[in-house]
């Protein structure tokens, strides 16, 4: 159908509704069906939304649909077609065409649905409209919910969509250039709204425990109603204004009477007493024109200031991507009587509504029940109406749903959101940043109630305030926004009121942090920080004597025997803070030792065994008090960095000393003239905290700058700025003095400058080489380094150079001594004795003969994670790559793969717990010894004795462990092997299997002759192999063999993998070859090798258990006896031994919960095979 028939059939479908006599409109007898005609017309449009466009210039909706639904109410299947068909003609102009159009034609199209939609809402503003509406509304929520048909609720939104629609519409800036106090068509909307009683009906909606659904519709529709308006005009509508506030508009009044009467000053100067017919001519000393002669210029001296080259030359064009982006605010005061009536709409929110509607939205957005950017009308109800409640008679309990750190935390999380949409959504750039400045308009005004709640005279509510301030300064995320936030600003797509707002937000928050930290003695912030080794002379505190610890520990012994009961309620641990376990853990240490230092054994033994309640199982109390001796003959340094008030002020305040934060401030301050003056203060606070505060004046020497503070120093009205005035002065001033230290200072100000640059500036310029001296060898320095290389270069040792480095007589750097050994000819280049990469900032530490016994212990208990238990259980720092070294070292483990994580078994039940005498028992030992052990002293043939046994028991464990491990997981891989070949040979893929096998075994031969492993691809050559290798299961066997899968796009073939040895190779084609021999004779061997593998594992776990726990008891007894002859325990075997006997018991109570697993399931498996054979038998 071409575009003139379907505008022919249009007419004749619009003439079919009915006429409009006088006020009377008569509808015709096919009028419902004339209506379905047109949705129908409408869904079928094209993208010009040509039947749209129709229809508006027809003024089918003022001339025919509005009267309808006035005088023909009664007629409900009409009346709801006219209510489905306004609310499709009177949608945006943006969700007909999507977004703005960008082709003219499009946008000619675009603009002119705008149109029309004006003119609808220009109809709509009609007391008679709403008044049918609310009333159909009305009757319709009379209705209780069972009694509601589908059709009604339909109806119910589909009222509250068409309001919503005809608020949405924007003015016309051309037709409506009204004054402020004049009415305007939104005016006269919200009146008639005013007066039909819908306001009512949308607050009783909003508060109703039955209309839940409505939220979003509800607060939707409120948005638009106060778009033009402001908090503070509304507050003020209808009052009398104070005497501040006439003040206030008085002195404003005076500045810009101030402002044009110099301006006016300085034009009369620069015009002289007498007019110049002729203007004259000038010649500008200093300024060159194209030759080589002054520039003449031909204009009057009062024109002079606004001489440029660029005059008469054309303009030039700025690209659209790298034109400034728009302030979209509008703002304009409606008429009184409109005001008067938003404002007790908005009383009456705050007290029913606000909390439930915003609670409702809160909880739509988070389950997201909620369309696309829903979430844009809370953050406008929380700046709008917590704004007003400020204003107003504040009251903290009307709007307690949005004061919470959960509040914080979901602005915070779209204000990160947006911007990562910007950055990544270019061509919509605009919108997310309008979304991102709603969002920190919302944030900001969360600060100001909680700044207004800190000035409450309630106790309670300064309370509340202090509690959200904790979290919002603590937390690094609430802290640091503002600093991202600047730093990220792009003025091509964040308008200039974006970052007016969030300068005023800055400058509130570190106002509201400074008074937090003001009268505190402490405050303990998150931060990142590295920690460095500081050489000291003097120490902080002064190590106890071992005398001082003994007689400490028989105080405080004494204490325990005498005490009754312990304190229940000790808490060592805050599950609730940031702090890491390790550090809590230290920290609980710490304060276990004070209590016996204090002597309050029951409060340290409390302490204690609340730690250990909360890191593993309750142990017995001769295990506790064991523990509790070792802390306290051990000394262990323990401390909390805290800040006072002014270091944390100027830290925080240090972060924004940065050229990319100064930039935006630089920006805002070009339009000083335009800013508020609180916007100017604002400006020049943080700049003061930079210059004063910081003595970080340097960052400001910027020509751009300096610009700015000469055009100031200039401006007529200069006197309004009076506080810019003076730091601009100070800042030159403290330049000139600085140019005369420095020669370079005007050429430093061409550039921006960070926090490095100032210090150079200011302390002086590094020179390459310049502080560096020559170290000078020695002829004895140098053999003595050529014989430690000799020495050392073919021991094996990781690292030479870090071995040769304290052996040297004289202390020399790594790179004195590295470049020393080039130039010597010991090595012949730098890359040679490359140092090898290790974890940040862990210097390496040379091991000691104590350390290596609790390295022994720890790697035969702890098997399953072997290098991630060290890694946590050693207390000097060391990176994995030197605990790794160290374990191959000392011949612990073979291969480096042997130290990976293994799978953790599965989680047993409650442990029993091991007793005391069951310990003994194990171990071999009386349990006298242990009661008796730090009384007795041995001699040292039994001391030796001791020492070998423990050598030899913790070898034994450790290869044992390895065997079990390396058994367990073989045979574990042949019995997945045998699953999947019988799985395949019942599917008949025996063929296959065997030429798989053969493939591994011709492999294996190869590598073994070649010496060289390189990957071999498995190509089938019968239709058999290659049906085979699509299908799934052969797959999962191929890469359970090690066979890897060939990659897209690259490789054709499956590939038999370089790094599977002959070994490797022949024993999984062995496993092939055995499954399929043994594969036809049942199941009754495989239920004998279970049980075999069974006591195998039970054998050697119960063996591997019993050897560790005598190893633990043989070390203790060394510890004891070297603590003896020495006087005390090193400090590094403190924490290694207080954790590796718990360790013990635990993992011997996982292996024995194992063994008793399998037990019950080989048992389990003998029962089903007896009853099978009875079954058989019968």
């Amino acid at each position: 159908m071409d575009l003139f028939m379907m505008n022919c059939e249009l007419l004749a479908t619009c003439s079919a509704l009915g006429y409009l006599e006088g006020d009377i409109y008569h509808k015709e007898p096919d009028c419902l069906e004339s209506v379905k005609d047109l949705i129908r017309y409408l869904r079928h449009e094209d993208d010009t939304r040509d039947i749209r466009q129709q229809l508006g210039a027809g003024q089918i909706l003022q001339n025919d649909l509005l009267p309808i639904i006035t005088q023909h109410t009664q007629d409900k299947p009409l009346f709801d077609a006219c209510i489905r068909l306004m609310v499709n003609l009177t949608q945006p102009a943006l969700l007909c065409f999507g977004k703005v159009p960008d082709d003219p034609a499009f946008r000619h199209h675009f603009l002119q649905v705008t149109s029309y939609l004006q003119a609808y809402k220009e109809a709509f503003a009609d007391e008679k409209i709403f008044t049918v509406l609310s009333e159909t509304l009305y009757n319709l929520l009379q209705l209780d919910w069972e009694q509601r048909a589908e059709e009604d609720n339909l109806l119910i939104e589909r009222i509250l969509l068409l309001v919503r629609n005809v608020l949405h519409v924007p003015a016309d800036p051309y037709e409506e250039k009204n004054v402020d106090d004049d009415a305007s068509i939104h005016d006269k909307l919200l009146w008639a709204i005013h007066m039909s009683g819908l306001d009512d009906l949308l607050k009783f909606l909003a508060c109703a425990q039955s209309e839940q659904q409505w939220s979003f519709h509800i607060l939707e529709i409120i948005s638009l109603m106060f778009r033009d308006q402001t908090s503070e005009l509304l507050v003020n509508a209808g009052q009398m204004r104070s005497a501040q506030e006439k003040q206030k508009d008085m002195q404003e009044l005076e500045l810009l009477r101030q402002k044009e009467l110099a301006e006016k000053r300085s034009r009369t100067l620069l015009r002289g007493a007498r007019h110049s017919r002729f203007r004259g001519s000038y010649v500008i000393q200093g300024l060159k024109a194209i030759g080589e002669k002054d520039v003449i210029f031909h204009q009057g001296l009062h024109n002079f200031k606004n001489y440029s080259h660029d005059v008469g030359k054309p303009t030039r064009r700025v690209p659209k991507r790298k034109q400034m982006a728009q302030d979209s605010e509008n703002q304009r005061r409606s008429a009184l009587n409109v005001r008067l009536f938003l404002r007790e709409f908005c009383i009456d929110f705050l007290e029913n509504c606000y909390n439930r509607l915003m609670y409702l939205v809160k909880e739509g957005l988070i389950r997201e029940r909620a369309q696309q950017h829903d979430e844009t009308y809370y953050l406008w109800a929380i700046t709008f109406f917590m704004a007003f409640n400020r204003h107003q008679n504040f009251r903290p309990d009307v709007v307690s749903e949005t004061i919470s750190n959960r509040t914080f935390h979901f602005i915070e999380k779209n204000i990160t959101n947006y911007y990562e949409m910007m950055l990544t959504d270019r061509k919509d750039a605009t919108s997310w940043s309008r979304r991102m400045h709603l969002a920190l308009k919302a944030y900001q005004e969360l600060l100001l109630t909680v700044n207004e709640m800190d000035r409450s005279k309630d106790v309670n509510i300064q309370h509340s305030s202090n509690v959200i301030k904790s979290n919002i300064f603590y937390l690094m995320e609430f802290r640091e926004i503002f600093l991202t936030l600047l730093r990220k600003y792009d003025e091509r797509m964040q308008p200039r009121s974006f970052l007016r707002d969030l300068v005023e937000s800055t400058h509130l928050f570190l106002k509201m942090l400074e008074r937090f930290c003001k009268g505190r003695n402490s405050l303990v912030v998150q931060k990142k920080r590295v920690k460095r080794r500081k050489h000291s002379q003097k120490t902080l505190q002064t190590e106890p004597t071992p005398e001082d610890l003994e007689q400490t520990w028989q105080i405080v012994s004494q204490e325990l025997r005498l005490s009754e009961s312990l304190t229940q309620s000790a808490v060592p641990f805050d599950a609730t803070s940031e702090t890491p376990v390790d550090e809590q853990r230290t920290e609980a240490l710490g304060r276990i030792q004070d209590c016996i230092m204090s002597c309050a054994g029951p409060e340290a033994l409390s302490l204690l065994r609340a730690a250990r309640r909360k890191l593993s199982n309750f142990y017995s109390m001769l295990v506790l008090i064991y523990f509790l001796k070792e802390i306290s003959l051990s000394f262990i340094c323990y401390c909390l960095v805290q800040l006072d008030e002014s270091q944390h002020n100027v830290m925080y305040s240090f972060l924004f000393a940065n050229p990319s934060v100064v930039r935006p401030y630089i920006i805002l301050l070009r339009s000083y003239s335009q800013n508020s003056v609180h916007t100017n203060h604002c400006i020049t606070r943080m700049l003061h905290r930079l210059a004063v505060d910081l003595k970080m004046e340097a960052l400001l020497y910027q020509l751009s700058i300096f610009s700015m503070f000469n055009k100031i120093l200039e401006d007529p009205a200069v006197a309004v700025y009076q506080e810019l005035v003076t730091f601009a002065k100070y800042v030159l001033n403290r330049f000139f003095v600085f140019a005369t230290k420095n020669n370079k200072a005007f050429v430093e100000l061409l550039f921006w400058k960070n926090v490095g640059a100032v210090r150079e500036m200011t302390e002086g310029y590094n020179k390459d080489g310049e502080g560096k001296k020559k170290s000078k060898w020695t002829p004895e320095e140098e053999e003595q380094l050529q014989r430690l290389y000799e020495e050392y270069k073919d021991s094996g040792v990781p690292d030479i150079v870090e071995t040769i480095l304290p052996l040297l007589s004289i202390s020399h750097t790594r790179r004195e001594v590295v470049s020393h050994m080039v130039s010597m000819g010991l090595v012949d280049s730098v890359k040679d004795l490359k140092k090898e990469r290790y974890d940040s900032f862990v210097k390496p530490v040379p091991w000691e003969d104590y350390e290596e016994n609790p390295l022994f212990i720890v790697f035969s208990v702890i098997f399953i994670d072997v290098l991630g238990n060290i890694l946590k259980r050693i207390t000097a720092k060391r990176s994995r790559a030197r605990i790794v070294d160290k374990i191959l070292s000392m011949g612990l483990v073979s291969d480096r793969r042997d130290l990976y994580k293994k799978r953790k078994p599965s989680a047993p039940g409650r442990s029993s717990g091991m007793t005391e005498e069951e310990f003994f028992d194990l171990t071999g030992e009386p349990r006298e010894k242990e009661l008796e052990i730090e009384e007795e002293e041995e001699d040292k043939s039994d001391q030796d004795e001791d020492e070998q046994d423990y050598e030899e028991l913790v070898d034994n464990s450790a290869k044992e462990g390895q065997k079990s491990m390396s058994r367990d997981n073989s045979l574990k891989k042949i019995h997945s092997l045998r699953n999947m070949v019988q799985t395949l040979q019942q599917q008949g893929l025996s063929g296959p299997v065997l030429w798989l096998q053969n493939s591994l075994n011709r492999t294996a031969d190869d590598r073994e002759e070649d010496g060289v492993s390189h990957p071999v691809a498995l190509v089938p050559l019968t239709e058999e192999n290659e049906d085979a290798m699509e299908n799934k299961a052969f797959q999962k066997l191929l890469r359970a063999v090690g066979i890897r899968a060939p990659t897209d796009g690259q490789e054709s073939f499956w590939r038999i993998s370089s790094s599977l040895s002959v070994h490797q190779l022949r024993s999984v084609a062995a496993s092939l070859d055995m499954v399929e021999e043994t594969a036809a004779e049942g199941d009754s061997e495989g239920n004998q090798e279970n049980s075999l593998t069974v006591e195998m594992e039970d054998n050697d776990n119960q063996e591997m258990r019993a050897q560790a726990l005598r190893a633990l008891l043989l070390s203790r007894q060394r510890k004891c006896a070297s603590s003896k002859s020495k006087g005390k325990y090193p400090t590094y075997l403190v924490m290694p031994m207080l954790i590796i006997l718990l360790e013990a018991k635990h993992w011997s109570d996982r292996i024995e919960e194992k063994i008793s697993k399998k037990r019950r399931r080989v048992l389990d498996d003998d029962d089903d095979d007896d009853d099978d054979q009875r079954g058989n038998e019968q």
